[in-house]
């Protein structure tokens, strides 16, 4: 494995790397996790556009490393880790005890949905989603927005949004654009990543309905977190468990599967199940700004 090209964040990493890595923890041992993970970023040059070293998503790595055990972390950085493990069991234990066991199958109100900013509501709803949804919370990096869905008060389900997946070959070709094309605006796409319904949610039509408002809002938010707006989002659906029911009734493309190799999976190693592809655009010329064939420029609904 370590004589092989590794993918993480989207970027690869050759055993040359890797040993270059090594070799700046083990000379300077005194750094801090920040101050190593900005030095490993300069030093391989995985940096921003702008310039600026990618240290979150190193940090992310360096992590990923340690746990194989070709690296150590510094005991501050150790210690971090852990930390966070345990605040996630103590707000498991803590705060899961929303409704359960009174089960919902009426509104009060209307459908509404909350972005969930950094802080306690955030760490909130990625403990609800490690603990009810199937595929749990992994760690991501990248662009990325979190939806409460609300009764008023009420948390009825959560959603997570992330950047979407580096090439799909059925994805691609329904598309019809090329390798450069999709380098150039991959990013004009984001991936509902989760999906959550609590289990003791039982609100007729709840799912698509959330479908149908989030198509709604999801391109204004994204462009008043990140400023630039997204004009697809794709989904994937387990073939193994789910016949993607909701998607179909809520008007979205399934365009294809998945090959069944993860995420960062170059080499075919881990095997998974096949999912469903299924596309929603979110404006009539999506296909047009994904080639490159019209200038991209975010829609205003108000004009």
């Amino acid at each position: 494995m370590e004589n092989s090209i590794r993918e993480f964040s989207g970027r690869e990493f050759s055993p040359e790397d890797i040993e270059q890595i090594k070799w700046i923890r083990k000379t300077f041992q005194k750094l801090s996790g920040k101050e190593l993970a900005c030095t490993v970023c300069e030093t391989i040059g995985w940096l921003t556009p702008s310039g600026q070293p990618k240290a979150t998503q190193c940090l992310g790595f360096l992590n990923q490393l340690a746990s194989e055990g070709l690296i150590t972390l510094p005991m501050k950085q150790m210690d971090k880790v852990r930390k966070q493990e345990d605040f996630k069991r103590a707000l498991l234990e803590r705060t899961l005890k929303l409704t359960e066991g009174e089960t919902i199958t009426t509104l009060n109100g209307s459908i509404e949905l909350e972005i969930a900013h950094a802080g306690p509501r955030l760490k909130l709803l990625r403990a609800c989603l490690e603990k009810y949804h199937i595929l749990g919370d992994d760690q991501i990096y990248g662009d990325r927005l979190y939806y409460f869905i609300r009764d008023g008060a009420t948390e009825l389900g959560c959603m997570r949004f992330s950047s979407s997946s580096w090439a799909l070959e059925d994805r691609d070709r329904w598309i019809g654009w090329d390798a450069t094309e999709r380098k150039a605006r991959l990013f004009l796409i984001v991936n509902q990543s989760r999906f959550l319904i609590f289990p003791w949610v039982k609100v007729f039509n709840l799912a698509s309905r959330t479908l149908s408002l989030t198509t709604r809002r999801i391109a204004s938010d994204w462009l008043a977190r990140y400023c630039y707006e997204p004009v697809l989002i794709e989904t994937f659906v387990d073939r193994s468990k789910y016949h993607g029911t909701v998607y179909k009734a809520s008007n979205w493309e399934l365009v294809g599967q998945t090959k069944g190799r993860g995420r960062n999976d170059r080499y075919n190693e881990r095997a998974l199940s096949v999912k469903d592809i299924y596309m929603q655009p979110l404006r009539q010329d999506f296909r047009a700004v994904l080639k490159g064939d019209v200038p991209y420029k975010a829609v205003n609904p108000d004009e």
